[in-house]
């Protein structure tokens, strides 16, 4: 079963309520989407600890009803 944009940002911003959310459908079949999340919880964090954060955002929905995530992470203000 297919997840929506809407639902993947519900999810992330539940968990960090700061961020700034940007969710793109790559094929309009609700499985394959990109997403870049800004947090200031990322600051002083690696890419993979960033990454970590925003699964564990989606509850264990990654691999079950969202098949791909193309994800891009940053702190405000990091380039």
């Amino acid at each position: 079963m297919a997840m929506d944009a809407g639902e993947i940002e519900r999810l992330i911003k539940d968990a960090l309520p700061d961020a700034r959310v940007t969710i793109q459908d790559l094929r309009g079949d609700g499985d394959h989407y990109a997403a870049h999340v800004e947090s200031a919880a990322f600051a002083g964090k690696t890419r993979v600890q960033q990454h970590q954060i925003v699964y564990a955002a989606l509850q264990g929905r990654m691999g079950n009803e969202l098949h791909a995530l193309a994800l891009q992470t940053s702190a405000p203000g990091a380039s």
